[in-house]
């Protein structure tokens, strides 16, 4: 489906689960797309833990732009987005997130979209080399509970544990987190299901 915002299209790929409780709502980086191997494993196992899923390619990509722009102008598209997407399942509740700039960008948007929390893919804490300008702050300000997920050879460096709700960091990965991108869908499917609609109640005869 194509969403229309101020920033031009964007376009979403849904796998609906068969009784949803949750939607989950994804994004790439900066230079990548939706079908990333860790954000395909997070699919796949959010959909068999019973979350319908999003994968959304932002204005800026569909665009062919590589760079994401402004900060206010890319999450003033996200919320476009995130506001179609709510309106169509209104019953749901929302988990959104993304890898590395779709990270911070699930967690800038988090309270104005109404998420009920976050997870975020290979967080990338500082530019390779330039620790001094931490991004942690986003985290600390997405004001719902944020997974963080990164591996221990990332060069945009590793969150601190206080920073997060969860803090999974995990060996022998690196920004990609494409070695064993299962098991990043593991760990996210495991988390959001504490977010997830309670089963409906099964009636006696």
């Amino acid at each position: 489906m194509e969403v229309m915002t101020p920033r031009g299209p964007a376009r979403v790929d849904v796998d609906e689960a068969a009784r949803p409780r949750l939607l989950l709502v994804l994004t790439h980086g900066a230079g990548g797309g939706v079908d990333a191997p860790d954000l395909v494993a997070v699919r796949d196992a959010a959909l068999g833990a019973g979350a319908s899923v999003a994968r959304v390619t932002q204005a800026f990509r569909v665009a062919g732009a590589r760079a994401p722009g402004s900060p206010a102008r890319q999450d003033e598209a996200w919320e476009a987005v995130l506001s179609e997407l709510r309106a169509r399942w209104p019953d749901l509740p929302v988990v959104q997130g993304g890898r590395s700039n779709g990270a911070r960008v699930a967690c800038r948007t988090a309270k104005a979209v109404g998420a009920a929390a976050v997870v975020a893919l290979a967080f990338p804490l500082h530019p390779p080399g330039r620790p001094e300008r931490s991004r942690a702050e986003e985290l600390r300000g997405a004001g719902v509970d944020v997974l963080v997920v990164n591996g221990d050879r990332d060069p945009f460096g590793i969150p601190d544990a206080a920073d997060a709700a969860r803090l999974v960091v995990l060996p022998g990965e690196g920004h990609d987190l494409k070695r064993d991108p299962a098991r990043v869908g593991e760990v996210v499917a495991e988390w959001i299901a504490h977010y997830a609609a309670p089963r409906p109640a099964v009636r006696g005869r």
